[in-house]
């Protein structure tokens, strides 16, 4: 309740490279020193590559995604953790569904969303000495601005997007602001959670469906 009576307070944006470590380390000098302390740490940033073949993706090309969606959680986490040992603070790591259930033509991908969901257990069995929590939210099918143009990419985006709709029961894809909440949840209400992966999907993981991939392979 007090949250919701003190309004919406205020951000600090401070522009940073997660794939440059003084770039992450800058990040948390100027937040400690702008509020005087970490209270939460959400790691959220990270691409998903139009579609990647294993024959087409370099080496090179894979150590640059492992670099900016796992590289650079690892660091932020680890310059952030000081301080919310202070505070008994938490991190939230945000990962994927696919890296549980995997996904067509993403390899690179589905590979660091699995290493965040493990590297986020880790650090739970390893914080939890100074009681801070560290949690994984993996989301399905959210409406963002990248699947929007990951669609638009595709042969036909109308129907990638209702492919994305349909692959969850619920029918649709969540929200940013679902996503959002989920966070919040975890970081201020969720104080016996730490380890867990949070699945935010709309039951897309649930149930049988047509996954035969046989008819796609060309002889």
């Amino acid at each position: 309740m007090a949250l919701k009576e003190s309004g919406p307070g205020t951000g600090t944006y401070i522009p940073c490279d997660v794939t440059k470590e003084d770039e992450i380390k800058r990040l948390i000098e100027v937040t400690v020193k702008t509020h005087g302390r970490i209270d939460c740490l959400i790691n959220n940033a990270g691409w998903h590559p139009p579609d990647q073949t294993i024959d087409d993706t370099s080496a090179q090309e894979f150590h640059d995604l492992l670099n900016l969606n796992l590289i650079g959680y690892f660091l932020t986490a680890k310059y952030a953790l000081p301080h919310l040992r202070k505070t008994q603070g938490n991190i939230i790591n945000i990962s994927s569904l696919v890296g549980i259930i995997g996904q067509k033509y993403a390899i690179p991908y589905v590979a660091t969303k699995g290493a965040i969901t493990a590297m986020t257990k880790a650090m739970a069995v390893d914080e939890s000495q100074y009681n801070v929590r560290v949690n994984s939210i993996s989301p399905g099918n959210i409406w963002t601005p990248l699947w929007e143009e990951l669609s638009s990419h595709s042969a036909n985006p109308e129907d990638m997007v209702l492919g994305g709709k349909d692959a969850q029961l619920l029918g649709r894809m969540g929200t940013a602001d679902e996503c959002a909440k989920a966070a919040l949840y975890l970081a201020a209400d969720g104080t016996f959670c730490t380890g867990i992966d949070l699945l935010l999907t709309g039951g897309a993981e649930l149930n049988y469906g047509n996954k035969n991939q046989q008819k796609i392979i060309h002889h």
